[in-house]
């Protein structure tokens, strides 16, 4: 059976990601591409490293036909989502790519985003789509909301942990370094070249990062009380890849057999032997996600270092293993690309 698949947004590095992705898919077919800034134009001639592709013309997204449409990739801007999601027929599933639909609670929506939702109802019928946790979930859902790429690498790491209470719920801090493509592909003077390269720095500081929504709404319903994990994003000079370093209390072997415990049927995630450290430049391009775990040299304390694509994993890939999961294909299909290296 083939898909009929839609990617409103295709204009911007997450949408282009799809393309790239569900050009290997089996049963995948793309029927529209939306992208209202660039409508008329061809996706090889916006993304000249998709030109070899049968693609059709990039249209509004009042030109599709959603009627011949099975699921919708919606990689639009935040808030842009709602509205858009809101309109479309009820027989379409929709995977969204934006913030719009990750926190269930609206008055949280209201603290993070700083306005109202305009579509409580459809918020309140999203599943989070962190693959690995709501895998039965999504199966059956018609909207799933993609997480934060932030906020997937910090739950990578410490999700099984939480839940099997091995570590300090109170003592957990993320400093976690992002290549510029989270950014976004809009025109931004701190994202030129020139403002960017040859330095880092951290950005959000002091708990303002709206990803801080997700793991405050995470880690608390796993452990079934309020956490707030202290969390400092940087910026860095290169096109991709998240790593997270999280600094822990709790004893080094536990937490490295517990991630291997958690993790040893996935497809997509890699728990490294002990005290061996992932980099990005090895996940780069692919739908993987590598955990290590190190002992401080303090008593007690541990690091567990995550390493991913934040443009795959952390965004069109997990949309894309989700969207596998909705639609009854092999969760893998499409995804298991090797990494790109060097």
């Amino acid at each position: 059976m083939t898909h009929r698949i839609a990617i409103l947004g295709a204009s911007g590095y997450t949408g282009a990601e799809l393309v790239r992705l569900i050009a290997t898919h089996p049963t995948m077919q793309i029927k529209a591409l939306s992208a209202d800034r660039k409508a008329g134009m061809e996706m090889g001639q916006v993304f000249p490293h998709l030109r070899h592709l049968d693609l059709p013309s990039l249209v509004t997204i009042s030109e599709i036909d959603f009627s011949a449409i099975d699921l919708v990739f919606c990689a639009l801007p935040h808030v842009t989502s709602q509205s858009v999601i809101s309109e479309l027929p009820r027989h379409v599933k929709v995977v969204d790519l934006s913030a719009d639909f990750r926190l269930r609670d609206p008055e949280a929506y209201r603290k993070w985003y700083g306005k109202a939702h305009d579509a409580v109802d459809l918020q309140a019928e999203a599943v989070y789509g962190l693959t690995e946790f709501y895998r039965e979930e999504i199966k059956t859902a018609r909207l799933v909301a993609g997480t934060g790429c932030n906020a997937a690498t910090g739950q990578f790491a410490l999700r099984p942990l939480i839940a099997a209470g091995v570590i300090d719920l109170d003592d957990i801090i993320i400093d976690l370094k992002a290549g510029v493509s989270g950014a976004g592909r809009s025109l931004k003077e701190n994202l030129l070249h020139a403002e960017l390269s040859e330095g880092t720095h951290a950005y959000a500081a002091g708990g303002t990062h709206r990803h801080l929504g997700e793991f405050d709404q995470e880690f608390s319903k796993l452990a079934g009380r309020p956490v707030e994990v202290q969390f400092t994003p940087h910026l860095i000079p290169a096109n991709r890849g998240i790593l997270a370093t999280v600094y822990v209390r709790g004893d080094a072997d536990t937490l490295h057999a517990t991630l291997a415990q958690a993790y040893a049927d996935e497809p997509f995630v890699v728990v490294l032997p002990k005290g061996e450290l992932p980099s990005t430049r090895h996940v780069r391009g692919s739908n993987f996600v590598h955990l290590g775990v190190v002992a401080d040299r303090r008593d007690g304390r541990a690091l567990i270092v995550a390493a991913l694509d934040n443009l795959t994993k952390g965004s069109s890939g997990q949309a894309l293993q989700n969207a596998n999961l909705m639609l009854g294909e092999d969760e893998t299909a499409g995804l298991m690309l090797a990494p790109v290296f060097p």
